[in-house]
């Protein structure tokens, strides 16, 4: 035992993340969104040709954003959700997000949204721990998934607290591979794959589960020691990314192991004086990576920001010197 958790050590010791030297992604535009009556954007997709967003609070629409000026307005799209399936949460668990939802909305508590090459769109529920899919043609329907995977994850320590299920999802472009993120205590990544009709595991759903605490950023006013934790995921070029909220960095993760290989950080200038919220943790919740950039969406709980801004936003990242696959 004393070993593995030297050998641990020397690991973690090696990533310059504990230096807190990750390189700095660089703010090429930020885009106020109009149109989104419940705010709330907790995730992104680019699907058919488009930019296309979900909130939390809606259960029958998603959004494509009309990004032609620098205020882009989100234009809805409405579907019908058939019943949810058992997914093997336990009654305590749904109950509380099914109270919740009439106080604020979204019983469906939808927390990312990804996208295949076919352009079929997937949403996932935070509060039932299931995946919707949307096709380019024909009705909405859930994905039927092995309930092994829940089980896997409770068993690993994660889906055990309200509020702090899946946050996030990608999907492969065949479509045949999906990951799913859960947010903090402990956070971490879960992946299935298509059997057929099924959704199983294969030889295990999860991917890496960690529990702790990290320090936020020195820019974020009174830094404090906050619960790690995934906002969202994104699949590009073979790989993972990792969006940590508090943390204010995008990682690139192994997709087979989930083992983190870079990260770049954004604080710098999401921090800036006139872009901060009063609120002490970190808002981000949406991630799409590209070949030129990131596109990084805010969740700020209908809080104002320091300049006023009271919309949701979507900021665009210029991608690394070198790319997204670039070494340390």
């Amino acid at each position: 035992m004393i070993r593995l958790l030297f050998a641990a050590c020397l690991a973690l010791l090696a990533l310059p993340s504990l230096a807190g030297n990750w390189p700095e992604l660089k703010l090429a535009a930020e885009h106020p969104v109009e149109g989104m009556p419940a705010g709330n954007l907790s995730g992104l997709a680019w699907c058919r040709g488009a930019l296309w967003g979900v909130s939390d609070r809606d259960d029958d629409r998603i959004y494509r954003f009309d990004q032609q000026n620098a205020l882009w307005r989100a234009q809805p799209v409405t579907f019908s959700a058939p019943p949810v399936p058992e997914s093997g949460l336990p009654w305590g668990l749904k109950s509380r997000s099914w109270a919740v939802s009439y106080l604020r909305g979204g019983e469906l508590d939808f927390e990312g949204i990804s996208c295949d090459r076919a352009g079929t769109l997937y949403l996932v529920s935070e509060a039932h721990a299931a995946v919707l899919q949307l096709p380019l043609e024909g009705q909405p329907e859930w994905l039927k998934i092995d309930p092994a995977m829940v089980r896997q994850a409770r068993g690993s320590g994660m889906l055990l607290h309200f509020n702090a299920l899946f946050e996030g999802l990608a999907i492969n472009p065949a479509g045949d591979r999906l990951w799913l993120a859960a947010e903090r205590e402990r956070r971490g990544l879960v992946a299935i794959e298509r059997r057929q009709s099924i959704w199983t595991c294969g030889r295990s759903c999860v991917l890496l589960s960690e529990a702790g605490v990290e320090m936020q950023p020195a820019q974020m006013p009174s830094p404090r020691a906050q619960s790690r934790d995934f906002a969202d995921l994104a699949w590009f070029a073979g790989k993972l990314f990792t969006l940590e909220r508090n943390a204010y960095r995008v990682c690139r993760r192994d997709a087979d192991s989930g083992t983190v290989e870079r990260c770049w950080s954004f604080a710098a200038d999401a921090l800036v004086e006139s872009r901060r919220y009063d609120q002490p943790y970190g808002l981000a919740e949406a991630l799409v990576i590209d070949a030129k950039g990131a596109w990084v969406g805010l969740d700020n709980n209908n809080g104002d920001r320091a300049d006023g801004e009271t919309r949701p936003v979507v900021w665009r990242f210029d991608a690394p010197q070198g790319g997204w696959s670039a070494k340390p």
